[in-house]
């Protein structure tokens, strides 16, 4: 059997798959973010309860493809080590790590809604805005490990003119009018506040919004405005033919399809069938995407 992981800020979700990529043992755990023995320790009890010789991690943060080191804020024990190398070490078993947006798109790519696609760009529209970019079966990663990461870099700017007439919010990287501060489950609450405001949670304005109230329609159609021309040119810029969609913003169905109507728009090649989909594999995503990343 294969080990592989999925490594979020809240809990790790360990699953042993056996070589008909099918999974034969799950387990989830409270990540301990702060406590790096606790952590090898999580893995060491995976691997007692699960034999296996080979372990392959998607984690939250950037992975350097060269050195391998992780940047993780919201996992303060792995932040700035080189997480592969450090497990290998402590567990005496090889160990590969990949970014969990990366192994998202991975696992669309060769199991979900992008089969078939030689150029895969995927997305994550959850408490933030991620991304990763998969060509015929391989992650392409980038310098430091940023390929795919189209959430920071300002695309929202405001007027001397006009002041306030636009919403540029500071973002957590310390920029501000990033696209992650406007594409995520948290970015489309603060445009509903900056239209109307009011303070409604993203469930309840992406459901109120299929079911035709003005004000949240409003906020999904500015949303997907904002967000579809941006994703459009990446689209142009990679030659991706599919946009897979993770995160909790991928089961609004209603902004979903407004999202694929305004990208389709924006290119210069007519596409008919719908380029931004949500993806079918759930929460077996990420673990999916280590095991296909594991090789």
């Amino acid at each position: 059997m294969r080990l592989c992981a999925d490594v979020g800020g809240s809990f790790i979700d360990i699953a042993a798959f056996g070589s008909d990529a099918q999974i034969r043992w799950r387990r989830k755990t409270p990540t301990p973010v702060g406590d790096w023995a606790a952590f090898v320790a999580v893995f060491a009890d995976a691997v007692q309860a699960a034999p296996t010789d080979t372990l392959s991690i998607a984690t939250a943060g950037l992975v350097d493809p060269i050195g391998g080191t992780v940047t993780s804020a919201n996992i303060p024990c792995i932040d700035g080590r080189p997480l592969a190398r450090d497990l290998s070490d402590a567990l005496n078993l090889p160990v590969r790590v990949v970014n969990d947006a990366d192994a998202f798109v991975l696992a669309e790519a060769a199991l979900g809604a992008a089969q078939g696609h030689d150029r895969v760009f995927g997305i994550i529209l959850g408490t933030g805005v991620g991304g990763g970019l998969v060509e015929r079966g391989r992650i392409v990663s980038g310098t430091g490990g940023i390929g795919g990461e189209w959430g920071h870099g300002q695309v929202v700017h405001g007027s001397p003119r006009a002041p306030g007439a636009v919403p540029v919010f500071a973002c957590g990287c310390g920029r501000h009018g990033c696209l992650d501060t406007i594409g995520s489950a948290r970015g489309i609450e603060r445009l509903h506040g900056f239209l109307h405001g009011e303070a409604v949670d993203s469930i309840a304005i992406t459901r109120a919004a299929d079911a035709g109230e003005a004000r949240a329609r409003a906020t999904v159609e500015y949303y997907c405005d904002l967000v579809g021309g941006p994703l459009a040119m990446l689209l142009h810029a990679t030659s991706a033919t599919i946009v897979p969609v993770g995160g909790g913003l991928a089961n609004a169905s209603g902004l979903i399809a407004t999202l694929d109507a305004r990208v389709r728009a924006n290119l210069l090649t007519p596409v008919t069938t719908p380029v931004v989909v949500a993806g079918r594999l759930g929460d077996e995503a990420g673990l999916i995407g280590a095991f296909v990343a594991g090789g």
